[in-house]
């Protein structure tokens, strides 16, 4: 039996990849950016002096980092239904891949800091800088300027996961092409399409990252080490 490939029929919905494209693009954008500002946080409250912020914080990574994101999707999106808060779903799928990337951003931007060493800090004092201008021109900046490659992979990732939302209906580009597939029956067709379409927006994703990367790191751009 020999299987005979037909795109036609498929291609014929390219407006409804492209809307899904579109929604997967509106869920990693703003998910990548919350995500790593509260990851940031998260990673600065586990270095505190605060016991009890230490625990909270740790207790929220392996939390997240040890479920499945299917079963956050499902918690935050029922979980919220049955406490009487109706969200659509696509904000209850924006909002578990926020809290979902901040757990592992806040990993790696702990490795990041804890790189950094303390005589760095102790000059930056001694030379009257004020705490918010040491973590952010001796800690952070640096911590993600060394991190950024691990930082860029796991915001690819995020991008990839999105496709769990379709299981709360969110109409990305995995849900569009279950759709489409039940309509044409060509299940193989839609697939190939819809990986080829993954492949594409990550590709782009971290052409942007790298970018972003050669404007806000110039000491890498400078040195010529930036990948």
């Amino acid at each position: 039996m020999t299987y005979e490939f037909d795109f036609a029929s498929v291609l014929a919905n390219w407006p409804q990849f492209l809307e899904g494209a579109w929604m997967t693009i509106l869920l990693s954008f703003p998910a990548t950016v919350i995500g790593f500002v509260g990851g940031t946080l998260l990673a600065i409250g586990r270095r505190n002096d605060q016991r009890w912020l230490v625990r909270a914080c740790g207790a929220y990574v392996e939390v997240l980092r040890n479920t499945p994101l299917l079963v956050q999707v499902f918690l935050v999106f029922f979980g919220l239904a049955s406490l009487g808060f109706k969200v659509s779903a696509f904000a209850a799928a924006l909002l578990t891949l926020v809290i979902n990337v901040a757990a592992y951003t806040c990993e790696i931007m702990r490795a990041g800091m804890d790189s950094i060493h303390k005589g760095q800090i102790e000059a930056a004092e001694c030379l009257g800088l004020t705490r918010r201008q040491v973590y952010w021109h001796v800690v952070l900046r640096p911590a993600m300027e060394k991190v950024y490659p691990a930082l860029t992979s796991q915001f690819v990732l995020l991008m990839l996961a999105s496709s769990i939302t379709s299981q709360i209906s969110v109409e990305e580009l995995t849900a569009v092409a279950a759709r489409v597939q039940s309509e044409t029956f060509r299940p193989f067709e839609a697939y190939i399409l819809v990986a080829v379409a993954y492949l594409a927006l990550s590709l782009l994703m971290r052409l942007g990252l790298w970018v972003f990367g050669q404007i806000v790191f110039t000491r890498q751009r400078k040195l010529g080490s930036a990948k």
